[in-house]
């Protein structure tokens, strides 16, 4: 991906002139292009791994698989948070003291034993798409930080067409797990708004949720194996479907974000490449009527495999910057999408039954294209905030999830506190909210923030983030449903496990990494 940017630069998205009026009008910013340094101009803070250490790495790894030069460092400095992209405009920046890119299980652990003799921390690295501080390069007491990337774990190790069960290294990329799979017939539907960077092993360590999580579930739902390997020993997770043999530590560490150990396999249930797609887009008049009607739906079981629903603030954005929605023409209310794979049969029968439940709920049909639009662009949205940023506006996405009778509370709660914080700063907000994952107890709210900049655009961030997040743990909902804990969440951790559950998670810890090498500074309160 891009150094200081979301993505592929060639995929860049400038503003249309939809959403250049829009944010003139109702922010105050004119679009006028920001100047950022090139990644030449950056001052890299230098590399703290004395010479020995990183001969001896070398040695482990061979000396072409690691880095040391500032540029190959600076690609490794974090995520791609709003925070993370506004650290990369600045001139003087930390990185990895080392990257390094293994290539086999052996190697991870001699690396990881090395490092926890000599006190050397170590971030594991995927895809590099973290936007809750997941990836920082944190020292904590240690000396040096090296960044340990996964890429070369990019095997298809095993396929069982039987069980419909497949064995993917840690390092394979969203994309390069559906061609792999579907060369063979089969298909994980798996798709995070990452998916084009993210890989097998981030989405194991994060408890990733895709878009068509209403079909084949979150990322944790699928696993069924995992290996692990720790600074003492390696662990290989998941010998059935179930089982009664104590606690799941499929589960222990699915969610671990790196620092019990470095996911190098997972075993996932797959599913045969779906024979037959339909879509179909609602209106509801108002956003209580349209998660009454996902929450038939799900509570009902009719079985879509995405369902979603934008508020009015995300509609009214979406018609204000294309100008339609839909074969019928609406102007406002909420924008829903359905969309169902599998056999002919089942698709149409699963179909036709959504489709009742949501007529009884007040939805109008609006037909197949805005459910084909939102598909065909819906990993594109990351690339519209790069150039939010450069524009002036301040732009970023947070998420949480709740029962469905607090769901109402929740979504006024982030919103008040997001439009406050913001105003103290000097700026009004835009705080646009859709539910993508449901289940039949709850739903997840992911919101999006535009806002314009002011000051310190790192610290009015920060504040409105605090804000968000202080009503979030306040207001019953989970501090993160997706997007994982990392630096950012941390904070938090304790209101949301509470002092017992934290004192579990340091014990785990201890066991399996007793010298704190692995992503300090991430997940543990």
């Amino acid at each position: 991906m891009a150094w200081n940017a979301w993505g592929d630069p060639e995929a860049a998205k400038p503003l249309s002139d939809g959403i250049k009026a829009l944010l003139e009008q109702a922010l105050g910013v004119t679009a006028s292009e920001i100047p950022a340094p090139s990644i030449d101009e950056v001052e890299v803070r230098p590399s703290a791994l004395p010479d020995a250490h990183r001969d001896a790495l070398a040695e482990f790894v061979g000396a072409e698989h690691v880095r040391t030069d500032d540029r190959g460092r600076l690609l490794y400095a974090g995520g791609k948070s709003t925070l993370d992209l506004l650290r990369r405009k600045q001139t003087h920046q930390d990185a990895p003291d080392a990257v390094l890119l293994p290539g086999t299980e052996d190697e991870i652990a001699t690396v990881l034993r090395y490092c926890s003799t000599h006190g050397i921390a170590v971030v594991p690295f995927g895809g590099g798409t973290s936007v809750v501080g997941g990836l920082d390069p944190i020292r904590g007491d240690f000396a040096a930080v090296i960044a340990l990337d996964l890429r070369r774990l990019n095997a298809l190790h095993s396929l069982d067409e039987t069980s419909m069960q497949a064995e993917l290294g840690a390092g394979v990329t969203g994309p390069d797990a559906e061609r792999l799979l579907g060369e063979h017939g089969f298909s994980l539907g798996h798709f995070p708004q990452s998916f084009r960077f993210a890989t097998i092993g981030g989405y194991a360590a994060t408890r990733s949720s895709g878009q068509d999580s209403a079909g084949y579930g979150r990322f944790n739902d699928m696993i069924r194996g995992l290996t692990v390997v720790t600074p003492v020993g390696v662990l290989d997770l998941g010998r059935a479907p179930e089982t009664a043999a104590g606690p799941d530590l499929r589960e222990l560490f699915s969610g671990s974000e790196g620092v019990f150990g470095v996911i190098t396999r997972v075993r996932l249930r797959v599913h045969p490449v779906p024979e037959t797609v339909r879509y179909e887009a609602w209106s509801f008049p108002d956003f209580a009527t349209g998660a009454a009607a996902l929450r038939a739906v799900t509570q009902i079981g009719t079985g879509p495999t995405v369902v979603r629903l934008s508020d009015e603030a995300e509609t009214g954005v979406n018609l204000a910057t294309t100008g339609s929605i839909g074969e019928q023409s609406i102007t406002g209310g909420c924008l829903g999408i359905t969309l169902f794979e599998g056999s002919a049969a089942h698709t149409e029968s699963r179909h036709a039954e959504t489709r009742a439940v949501l007529q009884a709920q007040g939805g109008t049909s609006l037909g197949e294209a805005p459910a084909r639009a939102w598909e065909h662009g819906r990993f594109d949205a990351p690339y519209l905030r790069d150039s939010l940023l450069a524009a002036g506006a301040l732009c970023e996405t947070l998420e949480t999830a709740t029962t469905w009778s607090n769901l109402s509370a929740l979504k006024a709660a982030v919103t008040d506190a997001l439009t406050s914080s913001l105003a103290e700063s000097g700026t009004p907000a835009l705080v646009m909210c859709h539910i993508s994952h449901v289940y039949p107890t709850g739903a997840s709210l992911y919101f999006t923030v535009v806002a314009g900049q002011r000051g310190d655009v790192t610290r009015q961030w920060l504040a409105a983030k605090v804000a968000a997040s202080d009503a979030i743990s306040r207001t019953g909902g989970t501090i993160t449903h997706h997007h994982a804990v990392g630096a950012d969440h941390r904070p938090w951790m304790g209101a949301e496990i509470g002092e017992l559950g934290a004192k579990v998670l340091r014990a785990v810890k201890q066991a399996v990494d007793p010298a704190g090498i692995l992503n300090p500074g991430k997940l543990i309160p």
